[in-house]
This record gives structure tokens, sequence and C-alpha cells, in this order.
């Protein structure tokens, strides 16, 4: 027997197992893979990398050799359903641990293309928009919001590791011989998603840093003209300060060039300043 449920309609499998199996399934306390002398336990939470979605549901599979029933919440029943009456069209007569792999299969159609639709999105972003934003707070959004989608991937698909991994050990040889192989190829496809969300993960942090070294590169360089503009005009300043004093017997006051040679005092001091600047390459 093969269904599909949601939660809260699981009491309508209550008759494919045993009454101390179907309280414990109730209690909901299965967490990632359970083994037992005649069925097993997979519990999760579905992610779908398709869509744009960012929640996740829940799924509990549970199988023996004659029943394959899995519980599910929100979304992730529809998705479920679909797959299974497709597999059930297909071949009726398929065993249970048979549609178990083929559910997976199915399950996971597609991810490696949306992976690589990712990298590229992310590779485009970086040559094109990246450092010609004029929002900063844009650019974090986005490289926030790829980080998040990515971490989410990630745990979900960890999660279908470990249980591949401990489906595979075949402690309660539910699986045959051929079927193992194919769960260790699968877990083996696992891996190599994990490691193609791990590289994007690793290319979203590098450019998170570049860019905050370009943003401070730039507050170096505002900095820099802030100095330099501070440092031409504090002479000035003194100067404007000292003839500002409220003193009557200052020579310069009488003196007939006296406001000519201030300017040219001014004029002067600003054009070494700048020269000097230039020298040592601070403009």
């Amino acid at each position: 027997m093969q269904l599909v449920l949601p939660f809260e309609h699981m009491a309508k499998a209550a008759q494919y197992m045993e009454p101390s199996v179907f309280e414990y399934v109730r209690e909901g306390e299965i967490e990632s893979f359970e083994s037992f002398e005649k069925f097993d336990f997979l519990a999760f939470d579905w992610y779908d990398v398709h869509s744009k979605r960012t929640e996740d549901y829940k799924m509990l599979a549970y199988v023996s050799r004659e029943n394959l029933i899995i519980f599910t919440e929100g979304a992730a029943g529809d998705t479920a359903k679909k797959i299974m009456d497709g597999l059930a069209a297909e071949n009726p007569e398929l065993r249970s641990e048979q549609l178990l792999y083929r559910f997976f299969v199915r399950l996971l159609n597609g991810d490696m293309d949306c992976l690589s639709r990712l990298e590229n999105e992310i590779d485009e972003y970086e040559n094109v928009y990246l450092f010609k934003s004029e929002s900063g707070k844009d650019v974090f959004e986005k490289l926030s919001a790829w980080r998040r989608e990515l971490l989410r991937i990630k745990r979900y698909y960890e999660q279908l590791s470990a249980i591949f991994d401990e489906l595979a050990d075949n402690d309660n040889q539910l699986l045959t011989r051929a079927l193992r192989k194919r769960i260790l190829i699968l877990g083996s496809r696992m891996d190599r998603y994990l490691g193609a969300v791990r590289n994007l993960q690793e290319i979203v942090s590098q450019m998170r840093e570049a860019y905050q070294s370009q943003l401070s590169i730039q507050q170096n360089e505002l900095m820099k003209l802030f100095t330099v503009v501070t440092v031409v005009f504090l002479p000035l300043t003194l100067l404007t300060g000292w003839y500002g004093m409220n003193f009557t017997n200052i020579p310069e006051l009488t003196w007939r060039y006296g406001y000519p040679a201030a300017i040219g005092a001014s004029v002067l001091i600003v054009v070494l300043l700048l020269r000097h600047f230039r020298k040592k390459r601070w403009l």
C-alpha cells in the first residue's frame, strides 16, 4: 500500500501499522532516520529549490516491505502526491522500497539545473552590477538574500545526505543489494549537490568581502580629500584668527600693502601645500 497523507489525516494510516508504531508516529518525535526490525522512518524538512518560496515543510516516510506511507504538511503534500501518482501510473508493481528510491529521484530531479542557474545569476551580478551599483544597501540585500537561500538549501541537502547514508547501511536488510547500491549513488549525488552549494556560499562570501573592501577604499579616498582640504585651510584660519584679533598696533593694519600681502600669503600657502600633496601623491 502506498499513501500520501497530510499530518492532520494520519489516522487513515492506522490500519497499516501496528498500534504501538502508529502511536509513535503520532507523537512526532522522529528525527532524521530511524531503523527498526521490519520498517524504517525517514523525517526531513522539504525545501522546494525550484520555487520562490522560502518556507520548508515537514515530510515523514514510513517504509516497510508492504507499505510506503508519506506524511506531509503544506505545499509538500501536493508535490509528494504528484510524484507518487506518477510512479504508480508508470509501474504499479513496484515494491515499497523501490518506490521510495524513485520518489527521492523524482524529488531531486532538476535540482542541479537550479543550482547552475543560481550560479550563473550570481556570476552575472558580480560581473555586471556588483561594482557599478550606486546603492550599497541594494547590494548587501541581494547578497544577504542569496546567503539565506543557500543556507536553506544546504540544510535541506545535509538532511537528505544523512538519511541516504543511514538508509544505505541497511541494518534491517529492508533493501536488496541492487537497491542499496542505488541509494549509495543517490548519496553521492547528494554530496555533489552539497559541494556545489558550498562553492556558491564561498563565492557569495567573497563577493561580500570584495564589496566591503571597495567601500572601505572609497571611504578612505573621501577621508583623504577631507584631510587635504582641512590642512590647506588650517593656515588660512590661523591668518584670519591672527588678524581678527582686536589690536590696533599691528603694523600690517597701517601698511599700504598689508591687505594685498595677506591675500598673497594665503594664495602662496595654498599653492605650496597643494604642490607638496601632489609630490607626495596624496592628490
